[in-house]
């Protein structure tokens, strides 16, 4: 049965669990179903990235956008930190490994991200992701922070990182415009 549980840490952000269905063929995961996340805006668009191990993408974060995540291959150190004023949990950090476990399993958990709270990932291995998001690509709504924001102070699991230009270029957390990072909406 599928599991589904809200982060204790990141409120808004939502873990999915999903059923694993396996026979001497190998295994079956539904990866994603909108009826469990009945209240969000339909997911419209897929992605896939493919990244080598010691790659971090991120801090990354959207004002009108959601993401949910999943990694088939390999393992991603995943960090959430709540960037939207009025949050009750405004400034927490999370990280987690999803995808292969050091114990040879796999962890199939979907993340559900909602907008405001910045997001990225480290490959710890070479690894694949896929994310589906409630919105259609635009520029202006892809923004970011520092990966190594002192404030944010992330444990991304890797020694020597690959990033982007822009992501070595994104603004610390004090530094950013406040009119581009997002307001609470409390959904209760």
């Amino acid at each position: 049965m599928t599991a589904i549980h809200p982060s204790e840490i990141i409120q808004d952000v939502i873990f999915i669990t999903p059923e694993v269905f396996s026979d001497e063929r190998g295994i079956f995961v539904e990866t994603y179903r909108h009826e469990w996340l009945p209240d969000s805006k339909e997911m419209i668009q897929s992605n896939r990235a493919d990244r080598q191990a010691q790659s971090i993408v991120g801090l990354h974060y959207h004002r009108f956008q959601a993401d949910y995540w999943y990694v088939p291959f390999g393992t991603a150190r995943v960090v959430l930190h709540d960037l939207r004023t009025g949050s009750p949990t405004d400034g927490a950090t999370q990280c987690m490994d999803l995808g292969a476990q050091p114990d040879g399993s796999h962890n199939h958990t979907g993340i559900y991200i909602p907008p405001g709270v910045a997001h990225g990932f480290a490959a710890l291995t070479d690894m694949t992701i896929t994310y589906l998001v409630d919105g259609y690509y635009n520029p202006a709504d892809e923004l970011g922070v520092a990966w190594n924001d002192p404030i944010i102070n992330a444990d991304w699991g890797v020694s020597n990182p690959v990033l982007s230009e822009r992501d070595q270029n994104n603004p610390l957390r004090e530094s950013l415009d406040k009119k581009m990072i997002p307001e609470f909406m409390n959904r209760a």
